[in-house]
This record gives C-alpha cells, structure tokens and sequence, in this order.
C-alpha cells in the first residue's frame, strides 16, 4: 500500500507549524512542506513574535481561546526547556496601555497568560495619556531563530522540503491527496521601506518610552502580512485537473501568525485527518 502524500504550501511560521503537526502525527505519510522563500525571508522573519491575541468578529470565542491557549502552552513548553535559546522562545512581562478605560477591560485570553493583573495608578502615572492598563506576562518568540528551528523539527519527522514557487493549486494535484494552502497567496504588492512610516513608528514609540528617542536604527525591514477578516481554518473539496482534492486552509492571521500558528496547525492536522480518511480509507493512519 502506498503512502498517502501531502503537501503544505508555505514555510512562514503557520505553514511550518502545520507541516510538522502533519509529520509528527502521521508517520505513514509522505508530507512535503514547498515554498519559495524560506527563513530568513519570510514576512513572518520579521514579526515581533509577542504572543498577544487579537480577537476576530466571525470566530466563536471558544475556537479563539483553543487556538491560543495551544499556541501558548506548545511554546511554554520549548521557554521552559533546554531549546530555549536555540529556538529562540523565552517569557517576556510588559503592559498593554489604552487611552481611555477598556470596556472589555478582562479579555478572553486573561487566564491562559501569566499574572495577568490591572495596572496600579503609580504605574500608569509613567504614562499621562492612558487612562488604563493591564499587566502580564507572555512568550516572545524570535522567529529568525524559531522558523529555522521548526524546519529541523520537520526533517527529523521524515519530512521533505521542496524550495520553488507554486503558481496555482492545479500543478500539484497530480502529485498530492491532500494540499494544506498555508500561502497567504493574494499579497501581491510589492514594497519598498516607507522613510514616512519608520520616522511615525519611532516617534509614538520615543512618547511611550523615553529612553529609546535617541537610539540608533541598526536595520529597517518591511513585510506584508496576509490578513482578511478571519483565519480562514477549513477544508474544501477543489475540482483540479478532472479530479477532486482536498483543500486544507490555514492562513489568514494578519498580526497573529505566530500567537495561533500552532493552535490552527492542530486543526489543520484534524482536517487532514478527515481528508485522508475520506481518499485513502485503507491508510495507515
């Protein structure tokens, strides 16, 4: 019996992080991860890599709060190991600070990071224009160090790294049972450094904290990240090349690729899961 074949498109930190659930959990599976561009010369190399959740209008609280609850304690887990520091996963405290008091003054995600609290007055006095913070501490996640580390991760699981673009899902339809899309495909801008942007970020930052106004800038780095409304974490059956594959979406995070990569990627396997058994039901699984 053959083994089934997957593929995911994308080696940003979403689509790494699905390739190696996939790899990690089906053993019996030929998963391929194929890109373009791979760390360091992803839009996610440059992320600040901070896990702090948005909160998204279409997705029941409920899937937000398991997506990021995963995330964080997958990561945790690395923070509190011996690949900390090759990984690039350490704890980080600090503030998030509103000019006017908070009407969801406890978020969803309050319990699942560490000693969340409210600010005291003496703290917030640091800051005259903020009415009201809150307290706590997360993970930092240096994604320069992280992808790398995820794509050893990868290869140890038996996986394949194949570096060429894929200019449409029908190319590889002949070659694969399932194709997990972790693109972000459709930001096709191009972009230059905006000196405009650089000197405003610097600015509003140097009114936060003093003491960076006179720092000197070491590097300037742009990227586009792929955002929509919601993630988009499903699958769909496409009609490529006279026959009908399994699609696995997982993109879409915006700013939060790296605060739910592994929570969505933990979806995505379920959805291969699902997809393999409905093609390939005879599968070792």
């Amino acid at each position: 019996m053959r083994r089934a074949r997957v593929v995911v498109v994308g080696a940003g930190v979403v689509g790494l992080s699905s390739a190696v659930c996939v790899a990690e959990a089906l053993p019996f599976c030929s998963v391929t991860l194929l890109a373009e561009k791979f760390s360091p010369h992803t839009t996610s190399d440059g992320a600040a890599g901070i896990l702090f959740p948005a909160e998204f209008p279409d997705v029941p609280v409920e899937r937000q709060r398991r997506w990021f609850k995963s995330s964080f304690d997958h990561l945790l887990d690395i923070a509190q190991s011996q690949h900390s520091p090759e990984a690039g996963v350490m704890l980080s405290s600090g503030w998030q600070i509103f000019k006017d008091a908070s009407a969801d003054k406890k978020p969803f995600w309050s319990e699942l990071v560490i000693g969340f609290r409210f600010m005291t007055d003496s703290e917030l006095k640091r800051f005259p224009d903020h009415k009201f913070g809150q307290a706590f501490t997360t993970i930092k996640c240096e994604c320069s160090s992280y992808l790398p580390w995820l794509e050893k991760r990868f290869r140890r699981a038996g996986g394949q790294v194949e570096q060429r673009k894929a200019n449409s899902l029908q190319e590889l339809s002949n070659s694969y049972d399932v194709i997990v899309n972790c693109s972000g495909l459709g930001s096709k801008l191009l972009v230059e450094v905006d000196e405009g942007d650089t000197k405003s970020i610097l600015e509003r930052c140097g009114r936060l904290e003093p003491s960076i106004g006179k720092a000197k800038v070491l590097d300037e780095w742009v990227g586009l990240r792929p955002s929509r409304r919601n993630p988009r974490v499903e699958r769909e059956a496409v009609q490529l090349q006279g026959r009908r594959v399994p699609v696995v979406h997982n993109y879409g995070h915006g700013a939060s690729g790296v605060t739910l990569a592994w929570g969505t990627a933990l979806d995505a396997l379920g959805l291969v899961r699902q997809s393999l058994h409905e093609v390939l039901p005879q599968a070792k699984l």
